[in-house]
């Protein structure tokens, strides 16, 4: 892709950060203090996302985003389980309890040593954990309690509103993203896939187009989807040029740039849903 890198310099001449700030302990700083109020650990999530996520899109036991949760089912290699079949129906109360299982189920599965984040170095210990948990339950719990004179019930249904909504939020911007028309591999005999690392994120990841185009800026670019797989390091102000010059550059490669519409994605999406949901004697029945 030093193409890309190439054709974005005439358009930009030099690499803008995605950071804020110039120095390491000062972004995390931000970024600690902007996810206060989900109550979920910025280290632990950045670890998640950028070493498994990103490293490992959709190779079971590998991307921790797609692990087996007994919830869903999202890859062809895992258990199904009755209750699947409506998975296509349900996905948007569990899409609403997202971030609190970040928060609640995550975060400690990883600061107690239970996930491969264990084998990571560099994450926050107890006193940091602790201190921000306690912050977020002082934050939106306990402040609002004093402003509202002790009223739980106000407080407690702003809070599960708040959260569900900021959840729905999330999820509904990378609707479908790793899913729609996607491919899943099992995880490899040895440490090296079939294919190379660009022609992973194509076959695992899509783009949806923002419309009407004012609405990138809103949404972080979180619609270039395989765009900031791809180039992860970039400002996400630099997606709308990237993803044309991807969209550009995939049909000399031979690859396959996808930049499905909204509808088209939810659409897709609960095809992926239905499908996983089948019983695989029966998917596998179907294909005969």
């Amino acid at each position: 892709m030093h193409d890309i890198r190439s054709r974005l310099s005439t358009i930009d001449n030099c690499f803008s950060s995605p950071y804020f700030l110039h120095t390491t302990w000062a972004n995390r700083l931000v970024g600690r203090l902007a996810t206060l109020p989900l109550g979920i650990d910025p280290d632990y999530w950045r670890v998640r996302h950028v070493e498994f996520h990103h490293v490992y899109a959709n190779i079971e036991h590998y991307d921790l985003d797609t692990e087996e949760n007994g919830v869903f089912r999202q890859t062809p290699y895992q258990r199904w389980r009755k209750h699947m079949r409506y998975q296509h129906l349900y996905w948007p109360l569990i899409a609403a309890l997202s971030l609190p299982y970040i928060a609640w189920i995550f975060d400690w599965s990883d600061r107690l040593g239970k996930t491969p984040l264990k084998a990571k170095r560099n994450l926050p210990g107890w006193p940091v954990f602790i201190v921000s948990k306690i912050t977020h339950l002082l934050l939106v719990l306990v402040i609002p309690l004093l402003v509202f004179n002790g009223n739980w019930t106000t407080v407690l249904i702003a809070y599960l509103l708040s959260q569900t909504m900021a959840s729905l939020w999330v999820v509904f911007l990378l609707l479908g993203t790793h899913w729609a028309d996607a491919e899943f591999y099992p995880a490899p005999d040895s440490a090296r896939m079939p294919h190379r690392w660009y022609r992973h994120n194509f076959a695992t990841a899509c783009d949806w187009p923002a419309s009407p185009r004012w609405l990138h800026p809103l949404i972080g670019g979180l619609n270039f989807h395989l765009t900031h797989h791809l180039f992860p390091g970039w400002s996400n102000r630099h997606y709308p040029a990237l993803a044309s010059i991807i969209a550009d550059l995939a049909v000399e490669h031979g690859m396959d740039y996808r930049c499905i519409g909204y509808r088209d994605l939810i659409r897709q999406q609960q095809q992926f849903l239905r499908k996983m949901g089948q019983p695989p004697d029966e998917l596998q029945c179907s294909k005969t």
